[in-house]
């Protein structure tokens, strides 16, 4: 019994660390697509996007393997809702990339052209660094299940909300000059970042009522 155990544990530590692994690809994705959008770098672009179908299959393997350890051990109690939450994580994580993948898309749409006015490269640059900062953070979330710092994860998503603001205040004032396509591209941009943040404040969620059995 003690070894059957054992190896229940070993696969419910694979499913995690393929979890901090997936947060470590997004991670990297967002901020190569911060990049590519703000260097106008088609190729960065490319890479994001190419990235994105990996994450997508990084997620897809991870959702089977709890699957089939559902099915095999049926477990129960805490065993379950790991398993459980996994799969949520999993998604949200999968998202992320997608998000990431939509910025590069933008980036490889207005090339060789920017979409980002010089006036707005901070703003978007300190919306991504605050997109990695919170991406980064979740993966120690998801890897130690440190409760208080998944409750920072969300004080951390308000910077990411003010920086949304800021720009949607921008984009809205009358003296605005760039025209309505490069408004469209902002408003998509910030948007996705802020989703983005978003769904890393999710999985924090998801890891606190884990380890205490109540909602943030």
């Amino acid at each position: 019994m003690a070894l059957i155990r054992s190896v229940f544990q070993d696969e419910l530590d694979s499913i995690s660390q393929s979890l901090v692994d997936l947060t470590s690809m997004v991670s990297k994705s967002m901020s190569d697509a911060t990049s590519a959008i703000l260097s106008c770098d088609v190729k960065l672009a490319e890479e994001v996007i190419a990235t994105d179908e990996r994450i997508d299959e990084c997620q897809h393997d991870c959702d089977a393997r709890i699957i089939d350890i559902i099915a095999r051990q049926q477990p129960v109690a805490s065993d379950l809702r790991a398993l459980v939450t996994a799969l949520r994580m999993g998604s949200d994580l999968e998202r992320m990339g997608d998000l990431a993948h939509h910025v590069a898309k933008i980036a490889r749409l207005r090339h060789p052209d920017s979409a980002v006015p010089l006036e707005l490269v901070q703003t978007i640059t300190d919306m991504g660094s605050a997109a990695v900062r919170i991406t980064d953070k979740t993966g120690v979330v998801i890897a130690t299940r440190d409760t208080e710092m998944a409750l920072e994860v969300e004080r951390d998503d308000d910077e990411m909300d003010n920086l949304h603001r800021q720009l949607i205040g921008i984009l809205i004032e009358p003296t605005w000059k760039y025209g309505i396509e490069t408004a469209i591209d902002l408003t998509l941009l910030g948007r996705y970042y802020e989703r983005y943040a978003d769904h890393a404040v999710s999985i924090s969620r998801r890891v606190y009522f884990l380890v205490t059995g109540k909602y943030a």
